[in-house]
Protein backbone atom coordinates (compact mmCIF):
# COMPACT_ATOMS: atom_id res chain seq x y z
CA UNK A 1 0.00 0.00 0.00
CA UNK A 2 2.98 2.17 1.14
CA UNK A 3 4.45 1.67 -2.63
CA UNK A 4 1.68 2.45 -4.28
CA UNK A 5 0.91 5.57 -2.08
CA UNK A 6 4.50 6.55 -3.21
CA UNK A 7 3.88 5.82 -6.81
CA UNK A 8 0.67 8.20 -6.86
CA UNK A 9 1.99 10.78 -4.51
CA UNK A 10 4.38 12.71 -5.50
CA UNK A 11 7.33 13.67 -2.77
CA UNK A 12 9.54 16.14 -2.03
CA UNK A 13 13.01 16.35 -2.71
CA UNK A 14 13.91 15.67 0.99
CA UNK A 15 11.77 13.18 1.27
CA UNK A 16 13.06 11.09 -1.87
CA UNK A 17 16.78 11.64 -0.61
CA UNK A 18 15.99 10.67 3.08
CA UNK A 19 14.13 7.72 1.11
CA UNK A 20 17.63 7.11 -0.47
CA UNK A 21 19.55 7.66 2.78
CA UNK A 22 18.01 5.28 4.43
CA UNK A 23 17.80 2.59 2.28
CA UNK A 24 21.95 3.18 0.88
CA UNK A 25 23.05 3.40 4.91
CA UNK A 26 21.59 0.51 5.49
CA UNK A 27 24.08 -1.58 3.21
CA UNK A 28 27.49 -2.17 4.34
CA UNK A 29 29.60 -3.68 2.08
CA UNK A 30 33.27 -4.33 1.35
CA UNK A 31 35.41 -3.41 -1.59
CA UNK A 32 38.26 -2.98 -3.11
CA UNK A 33 39.98 0.01 -4.80
CA UNK A 34 42.95 1.85 -6.13
CA UNK A 35 43.45 5.31 -4.53
CA UNK A 36 42.85 7.95 -6.89
CA UNK A 37 42.70 11.29 -4.53
CA UNK A 38 43.76 11.99 -1.10
CA UNK A 39 42.52 15.11 0.74
CA UNK A 40 44.17 15.04 4.51
CA UNK A 41 44.41 18.65 5.60
CA UNK A 42 44.78 19.83 9.25
CA UNK A 43 41.87 21.05 10.61
CA UNK A 44 39.44 18.40 8.89
CA UNK A 45 37.85 15.94 10.87
CA UNK A 46 37.87 13.17 8.37
CA UNK A 47 40.06 11.90 5.60
CA UNK A 48 38.39 12.27 2.14
CA UNK A 49 39.50 9.97 -1.02
CA UNK A 50 38.86 8.25 -4.22
CA UNK A 51 39.05 4.83 -5.14
CA UNK A 52 38.11 3.71 -8.32
CA UNK A 53 38.71 0.45 -10.80
CA UNK A 54 38.48 0.62 -14.29
CA UNK A 55 34.78 1.13 -14.64
CA UNK A 56 33.86 3.58 -11.82
CA UNK A 57 35.04 5.48 -9.09
CA UNK A 58 33.86 6.13 -5.72
CA UNK A 59 34.29 9.19 -3.20
CA UNK A 60 34.84 7.98 0.26
CA UNK A 61 35.81 9.40 3.82
CA UNK A 62 37.14 8.38 6.78
CA UNK A 63 36.75 9.58 10.52
CA UNK A 64 40.38 10.69 11.61
CA UNK A 65 39.82 8.32 14.78
CA UNK A 66 39.55 5.81 12.79
CA UNK A 67 42.08 6.77 9.92
CA UNK A 68 44.59 6.55 12.91
CA UNK A 69 43.40 3.40 13.86
CA UNK A 70 44.34 1.61 10.87
CA UNK A 71 47.67 3.10 10.85
CA UNK A 72 47.79 3.21 6.96
CA UNK A 73 48.86 6.83 5.38
CA UNK A 74 47.05 7.08 2.12
CA UNK A 75 48.91 7.71 -0.91
CA UNK A 76 47.29 7.90 -4.83
CA UNK A 77 48.02 4.47 -6.56
CA UNK A 78 47.44 2.88 -3.78
CA UNK A 79 45.30 -0.59 -3.66
CA UNK A 80 43.27 -0.83 -0.77
CA UNK A 81 40.49 -2.76 0.95
CA UNK A 82 37.44 -0.86 3.00
CA UNK A 83 34.67 -1.97 4.63
CA UNK A 84 31.88 0.63 5.56
CA UNK A 85 28.44 1.58 4.09
CA UNK A 86 27.16 4.66 1.66
CA UNK A 87 25.88 7.98 2.70
CA UNK A 88 23.95 10.29 1.59
CA UNK A 89 24.83 13.94 1.95
CA UNK A 90 21.12 15.19 1.41
CA UNK A 91 22.24 19.02 1.50
CA UNK A 92 24.58 18.92 -1.65
CA UNK A 93 23.05 15.53 -3.03
CA UNK A 94 26.31 13.75 -2.92
CA UNK A 95 26.70 10.22 -1.90
CA UNK A 96 29.85 9.23 -0.02
CA UNK A 97 31.12 5.96 1.36
CA UNK A 98 31.62 6.02 5.06
CA UNK A 99 35.13 3.70 5.95
CA UNK A 100 34.52 2.00 9.08
CA UNK A 101 38.07 0.15 8.26
CA UNK A 102 40.68 0.33 5.96
CA UNK A 103 43.69 -2.27 4.81
CA UNK A 104 46.18 -2.46 2.27
CA UNK A 105 45.46 -4.85 -0.47
CA UNK A 106 47.35 -7.67 -1.96
CA UNK A 107 50.80 -5.99 -2.40
CA UNK A 108 49.83 -3.23 -0.50
CA UNK A 109 48.92 -5.59 2.81
CA UNK A 110 52.20 -6.94 2.00
CA UNK A 111 54.16 -3.98 1.99
CA UNK A 112 52.49 -2.67 4.83
CA UNK A 113 53.42 -5.63 6.79
CA UNK A 114 56.67 -4.75 5.78
CA UNK A 115 57.02 -1.11 6.55
CA UNK A 116 55.80 -2.06 10.38
CA UNK A 117 58.57 -4.42 10.67
CA UNK A 118 61.29 -1.97 9.30
CA UNK A 119 59.92 0.58 12.23
CA UNK A 120 60.10 -1.94 14.72
CA UNK A 121 63.47 -3.31 14.21
CA UNK A 122 64.78 0.70 13.20
CA UNK A 123 63.49 1.09 16.79
CA UNK A 124 65.42 -1.48 18.37
CA UNK A 125 68.56 -0.36 16.51
CA UNK A 126 69.30 -2.79 14.07
CA UNK A 127 70.12 -0.23 11.15
CA UNK A 128 71.76 1.92 13.02
CA UNK A 129 75.08 3.15 11.01
CA UNK A 130 76.64 2.80 14.10
CA UNK A 131 75.95 -0.73 14.66
CA UNK A 132 77.48 -1.68 10.91
CA UNK A 133 80.48 -3.06 10.20
CA UNK A 134 83.21 -2.10 8.05
CA UNK A 135 83.85 -4.53 4.81
CA UNK A 136 87.26 -5.70 4.66
CA UNK A 137 90.03 -4.05 2.25
CA UNK A 138 91.34 -7.71 0.92
CA UNK A 139 89.09 -10.35 1.68
CA UNK A 140 90.66 -13.69 1.20
CA UNK A 141 87.56 -15.77 2.00
CA UNK A 142 84.45 -14.60 0.85
CA UNK A 143 81.17 -16.07 1.14
CA UNK A 144 78.29 -16.55 -0.87
CA UNK A 145 74.55 -17.49 -0.28
CA UNK A 146 72.11 -18.13 -2.96
CA UNK A 147 70.54 -20.16 -4.95
CA UNK A 148 72.42 -22.40 -6.79
CA UNK A 149 70.71 -22.53 -9.99
CA UNK A 150 69.78 -18.95 -10.75
CA UNK A 151 71.60 -15.71 -13.00
CA UNK A 152 72.71 -14.63 -9.68
CA UNK A 153 75.25 -17.14 -8.64
CA UNK A 154 77.24 -16.77 -12.13
CA UNK A 155 77.19 -12.87 -12.16
CA UNK A 156 79.03 -13.09 -8.95
CA UNK A 157 81.62 -16.07 -9.72
CA UNK A 158 82.07 -14.18 -13.03
CA UNK A 159 82.91 -10.98 -11.35
CA UNK A 160 85.22 -12.92 -8.74
CA UNK A 161 87.28 -13.88 -11.26
CA UNK A 162 87.73 -11.02 -13.37
CA UNK A 163 88.23 -8.95 -10.16
CA UNK A 164 89.66 -11.46 -7.92
CA UNK A 165 90.77 -14.32 -8.51
CA UNK A 166 92.82 -15.09 -6.13
CA UNK A 167 89.64 -14.94 -2.87
CA UNK A 168 88.24 -18.07 -1.79
CA UNK A 169 84.60 -18.53 -2.50
CA UNK A 170 82.26 -20.05 0.25
CA UNK A 171 79.62 -21.07 -1.59
CA UNK A 172 76.06 -21.85 0.33
CA UNK A 173 73.35 -22.63 -2.36
CA UNK A 174 69.78 -22.66 -0.79
CA UNK A 175 66.38 -21.88 -1.89
CA UNK A 176 65.31 -18.15 -1.96
CA UNK A 177 61.67 -18.13 -2.83
CA UNK A 178 58.34 -19.79 -1.02
CA UNK A 179 57.56 -20.02 2.81
CA UNK A 180 61.01 -22.00 3.61
CA UNK A 181 63.47 -19.80 2.26
CA UNK A 182 64.16 -17.87 5.31
CA UNK A 183 65.01 -20.88 7.20
CA UNK A 184 67.40 -21.90 4.45
CA UNK A 185 69.18 -18.88 4.12
CA UNK A 186 69.66 -18.23 8.27
CA UNK A 187 71.27 -21.60 8.05
CA UNK A 188 73.47 -20.89 5.11
CA UNK A 189 74.38 -17.59 6.21
CA UNK A 190 75.78 -19.20 9.87
CA UNK A 191 77.23 -22.54 8.08
CA UNK A 192 79.50 -20.08 5.58
CA UNK A 193 80.33 -17.56 8.84
CA UNK A 194 81.62 -20.77 11.01
CA UNK A 195 83.41 -21.54 7.78
CA UNK A 196 85.97 -18.72 7.88
CA UNK A 197 84.67 -16.11 5.82
CA UNK A 198 85.47 -12.70 6.26
CA UNK A 199 81.95 -11.43 4.65
CA UNK A 200 79.21 -12.75 3.25
CA UNK A 201 77.27 -12.02 0.27
CA UNK A 202 73.33 -12.63 0.47
CA UNK A 203 72.44 -11.87 -3.57
CA UNK A 204 69.64 -12.82 -5.73
CA UNK A 205 68.21 -11.96 -9.05
CA UNK A 206 64.87 -9.53 -9.20
CA UNK A 207 61.32 -10.47 -8.84
CA UNK A 208 58.35 -9.51 -8.05
CA UNK A 209 57.53 -8.10 -4.67
CA UNK A 210 55.52 -11.45 -3.42
CA UNK A 211 58.74 -13.24 -4.83
CA UNK A 212 61.28 -11.46 -2.62
CA UNK A 213 59.70 -11.61 0.42
CA UNK A 214 61.80 -14.12 2.23
CA UNK A 215 64.11 -10.94 2.48
CA UNK A 216 61.59 -9.55 4.40
CA UNK A 217 61.78 -11.98 7.16
CA UNK A 218 62.64 -10.87 10.91
CA UNK A 219 64.51 -14.37 11.65
CA UNK A 220 66.44 -13.34 8.66
CA UNK A 221 67.37 -9.51 9.53
CA UNK A 222 67.69 -10.64 13.27
CA UNK A 223 70.40 -13.26 11.85
CA UNK A 224 71.94 -10.57 9.61
CA UNK A 225 72.49 -8.49 12.46
CA UNK A 226 74.10 -10.85 15.03
CA UNK A 227 76.12 -12.96 12.79
CA UNK A 228 80.24 -12.00 13.64
CA UNK A 229 80.86 -10.90 9.79
CA UNK A 230 79.79 -8.08 7.76
CA UNK A 231 76.80 -8.90 5.67
CA UNK A 232 76.43 -7.23 1.75
CA UNK A 233 73.45 -7.54 0.35
CA UNK A 234 72.48 -7.46 -3.73
CA UNK A 235 69.16 -8.00 -4.23
CA UNK A 236 67.80 -7.30 -7.71
CA UNK A 237 64.93 -5.19 -6.82
CA UNK A 238 64.73 -1.77 -7.58
CA UNK A 239 63.28 0.67 -6.28
CA UNK A 240 62.27 -0.74 -2.82
CA UNK A 241 64.96 -2.13 -0.17
CA UNK A 242 63.76 -5.39 1.59
CA UNK A 243 64.27 -5.66 5.25
CA UNK A 244 67.39 -7.77 4.67
CA UNK A 245 68.81 -4.74 2.81
CA UNK A 246 68.17 -2.03 5.52
CA UNK A 247 70.26 -4.17 8.07
CA UNK A 248 73.19 -5.55 6.10
CA UNK A 249 76.37 -3.60 6.97
CA UNK A 250 75.98 -2.57 2.98
CA UNK A 251 73.56 -2.65 0.34
CA UNK A 252 74.12 -3.57 -3.41
CA UNK A 253 71.36 -2.90 -6.13
CA UNK A 254 71.92 -6.23 -7.87
CA UNK A 255 74.63 -9.25 -7.24
CA UNK A 256 77.00 -7.93 -9.67
CA UNK A 257 77.33 -4.86 -8.02
CA UNK A 258 77.74 -6.48 -4.69
CA UNK A 259 80.84 -8.66 -5.77
CA UNK A 260 82.29 -5.47 -7.19
CA UNK A 261 81.73 -3.89 -3.90
CA UNK A 262 83.68 -5.97 -1.57
CA UNK A 263 86.47 -6.84 -4.52
CA UNK A 264 89.18 -4.37 -5.39
CA UNK A 265 90.01 -4.74 -9.32
CA UNK A 266 92.93 -6.70 -9.85
CA UNK A 267 93.75 -4.17 -12.68
CA UNK A 268 93.52 -1.44 -10.90
CA UNK A 269 95.31 -2.67 -7.91
CA UNK A 270 98.37 -3.71 -10.16
CA UNK A 271 98.47 -0.11 -11.53
CA UNK A 272 98.18 1.26 -7.58
CA UNK A 273 100.92 -1.43 -6.43
CA UNK A 274 103.23 0.10 -9.40
CA UNK A 275 102.81 3.38 -8.58
CA UNK A 276 103.14 2.90 -5.29
CA UNK A 277 106.76 1.13 -5.62
CA UNK A 278 107.62 3.88 -8.44
CA UNK A 279 106.80 6.18 -5.22
CA UNK A 280 109.08 4.30 -2.94
CA UNK A 281 111.59 3.88 -5.55
CA UNK A 282 111.71 7.66 -5.66
CA UNK A 283 111.95 8.37 -1.77
CA UNK A 284 114.76 5.94 -1.58
CA UNK A 285 116.75 7.43 -3.95
CA UNK A 286 116.13 11.13 -2.77
CA UNK A 287 117.19 9.67 0.57
CA UNK A 288 119.87 7.87 -0.17
CA UNK A 289 121.37 11.04 -2.33
CA UNK A 290 120.81 13.17 0.53
CA UNK A 291 122.49 10.92 2.85
CA UNK A 292 125.88 10.32 0.79
CA UNK A 293 125.91 14.18 0.44
CA UNK A 294 125.85 14.49 4.29
CA UNK A 295 128.17 11.65 4.47
CA UNK A 296 131.04 13.47 1.70
CA UNK A 297 130.21 16.56 3.80
CA UNK A 298 131.17 15.02 7.04
CA UNK A 299 134.32 13.45 5.45
CA UNK A 300 135.72 16.57 4.69
CA UNK A 301 136.13 17.87 8.08
CA UNK A 302 139.38 17.82 9.84
CA UNK A 303 138.07 15.73 12.60
CA UNK A 304 137.79 13.04 10.51
CA UNK A 305 140.47 13.04 8.49
CA UNK A 306 142.92 13.77 11.30
CA UNK A 307 141.70 11.21 14.33
CA UNK A 308 144.23 12.53 16.68
CA UNK A 309 142.75 16.18 17.16
CA UNK A 310 139.86 14.60 18.96
CA UNK A 311 142.07 13.93 21.57
CA UNK A 312 145.20 16.58 21.09
CA UNK A 313 143.66 18.71 24.06
CA UNK A 314 143.32 16.34 26.47
CA UNK A 315 146.36 14.89 25.58
CA UNK A 316 148.35 17.65 26.31
CA UNK A 317 146.74 18.42 29.31
CA UNK A 318 147.19 14.51 30.45
CA UNK A 319 150.75 15.20 30.08
CA UNK A 320 151.48 18.78 31.62
CA UNK A 321 149.77 16.83 34.97
CA UNK A 322 152.15 13.93 35.00
CA UNK A 323 155.02 16.38 34.60
CA UNK A 324 153.35 17.80 37.98
CA UNK A 325 152.87 15.37 39.57
CA UNK A 326 156.39 13.71 39.21
CA UNK A 327 157.94 16.86 40.39
CA UNK A 328 155.42 16.95 43.39
CA UNK A 329 155.74 13.46 44.50
CA UNK A 330 159.70 13.04 46.00
CA UNK A 331 159.45 16.37 47.02
CA UNK A 332 156.22 15.57 49.21
CA UNK A 333 157.70 12.27 50.10
CA UNK A 334 160.83 13.37 52.11
CA UNK A 335 158.71 16.59 53.82
CA UNK A 336 156.36 13.70 54.53
CA UNK A 337 159.04 11.28 55.69
CA UNK A 338 160.78 14.42 58.12
CA UNK A 339 156.97 15.00 59.44
CA UNK A 340 156.85 11.88 60.35
CA UNK A 341 159.87 11.26 62.44
CA UNK A 342 159.37 14.15 64.30
CA UNK A 343 155.97 13.09 65.00
CA UNK A 344 157.50 9.51 66.24
CA UNK A 345 160.33 11.51 68.24
CA UNK A 346 157.27 13.42 70.35
CA UNK A 347 155.12 10.60 70.56
CA UNK A 348 158.03 8.36 72.22
CA UNK A 349 158.68 11.06 74.64
CA UNK A 350 155.19 11.72 75.11
CA UNK A 351 154.40 7.85 76.43
CA UNK A 352 157.49 8.02 79.06
CA UNK A 353 155.56 11.11 80.51
CA UNK A 354 151.92 9.59 80.40
CA UNK A 355 153.70 5.80 81.69
CA UNK A 356 155.73 7.03 84.59
CA UNK A 357 152.29 7.88 87.11
CA UNK A 358 150.77 4.49 86.32
CA UNK A 359 154.37 2.31 86.82
CA UNK A 360 154.28 3.89 90.40
CA UNK A 361 151.09 3.03 91.43
CA UNK A 362 151.50 -0.30 89.90
CA UNK A 363 154.61 -1.12 91.77
CA UNK A 364 152.29 0.06 94.74
CA UNK A 365 149.73 -2.54 94.04
CA UNK A 366 151.69 -5.37 92.99
CA UNK A 367 153.19 -5.16 96.46
CA UNK A 368 149.85 -4.96 98.25
CA UNK A 369 149.08 -8.22 96.27
CA UNK A 370 152.20 -10.24 97.46
CA UNK A 371 151.45 -9.31 100.77
CA UNK A 372 147.61 -10.61 100.75
CA UNK A 373 148.85 -13.54 98.19
CA UNK A 374 147.90 -16.93 100.19
CA UNK A 375 151.15 -17.83 98.40
CA UNK A 376 152.84 -15.80 100.61
CA UNK A 377 151.44 -17.46 103.77
CA UNK A 378 152.09 -20.47 102.48
CA UNK A 379 155.57 -20.02 102.16
CA UNK A 380 155.72 -18.98 105.80
CA UNK A 381 154.72 -22.95 106.48
CA UNK A 382 151.33 -23.03 106.18
CA UNK A 383 149.01 -25.02 104.08
CA UNK A 384 145.56 -25.24 102.43
CA UNK A 385 143.69 -28.84 102.50
CA UNK A 386 141.00 -29.29 100.18
CA UNK A 387 138.48 -32.59 100.72
CA UNK A 388 137.65 -34.57 96.76
CA UNK A 389 135.13 -31.96 95.70
CA UNK A 390 138.30 -29.37 95.54
CA UNK A 391 136.63 -27.30 98.31
CA UNK A 392 138.95 -25.72 101.25
CA UNK A 393 138.17 -27.49 104.58
CA UNK A 394 137.93 -24.56 107.19
CA UNK A 395 136.63 -26.57 110.08
CA UNK A 396 137.14 -30.29 111.54
CA UNK A 397 133.33 -30.55 111.18
CA UNK A 398 133.72 -30.39 107.54
CA UNK A 399 135.72 -34.06 107.16
CA UNK A 400 135.54 -37.54 109.09
CA UNK A 401 137.79 -40.37 109.76
CA UNK A 402 139.67 -42.21 106.93
CA UNK A 403 138.79 -39.25 104.55
CA UNK A 404 141.35 -38.38 101.47
CA UNK A 405 142.75 -34.92 101.69
CA UNK A 406 144.92 -32.89 99.24
CA UNK A 407 147.29 -30.13 101.19
CA UNK A 408 148.90 -27.40 98.72
CA UNK A 409 151.91 -26.51 100.19
CA UNK A 410 154.70 -23.80 99.39
CA UNK A 411 156.08 -25.98 96.76
CA UNK A 412 153.70 -28.48 95.77
CA UNK A 413 150.80 -31.06 96.87
CA UNK A 414 150.56 -33.77 99.87
CA UNK A 415 147.48 -36.19 99.54
CA UNK A 416 146.70 -37.72 102.51
CA UNK A 417 144.04 -39.27 104.48
CA UNK A 418 142.44 -38.69 108.05
CA UNK A 419 143.27 -40.53 111.18
CA UNK A 420 141.35 -38.34 113.58
CA UNK A 421 140.28 -34.96 113.97
CA UNK A 422 140.59 -33.21 117.03
CA UNK A 423 139.53 -29.57 118.74
CA UNK A 424 142.59 -27.47 119.50
CA UNK A 425 142.33 -28.61 123.33
CA UNK A 426 140.33 -32.55 122.69
CA UNK A 427 139.99 -35.25 120.27
CA UNK A 428 136.92 -36.04 117.96
CA UNK A 429 136.17 -38.73 119.68
CA UNK A 430 135.81 -37.58 123.25
CA UNK A 431 134.10 -35.27 122.07
CA UNK A 432 131.33 -37.59 120.63
CA UNK A 433 131.38 -39.46 123.43
CA UNK A 434 130.30 -36.42 125.85
CA UNK A 435 127.77 -35.55 123.18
Amino acid sequence: MAEQESTNKPLSVSQAMALAKGALEACTVTLIGEVSEVSNKAGYKAVYFTVKDEGASLPAMMWNNRYAAASVELRVGMLVQLTGRFTLYAAKGRMNFDVFSLSLAGEGDLRQKVANLAKKLQAEGLMDPARKRSIPAYPQAIGLVTSPRGAAVHDVLRTMRRRYPSARILLAGVPVEGSDAPQYLCQALQTVANSGAELVLLVRGGGSFEDLMPFNDENLARTIANLPIPVVTGIGHEPDNSIADMVADLRASTPTAAAEAVTPNSVELSAALAAQMAHINRTLQTRLQQSLARLDTMATRPVLSDPNQLITQQALALDAAFDRLQRAIPANLTRDAYSLQQSSIRLKNLGKTLIKGPNARLATQAARLEDLSPLSILGRGYALAKNKEGKLVSSITAVGEGEALELTVADGLINCTVDSCTYADRELTSWKEDS
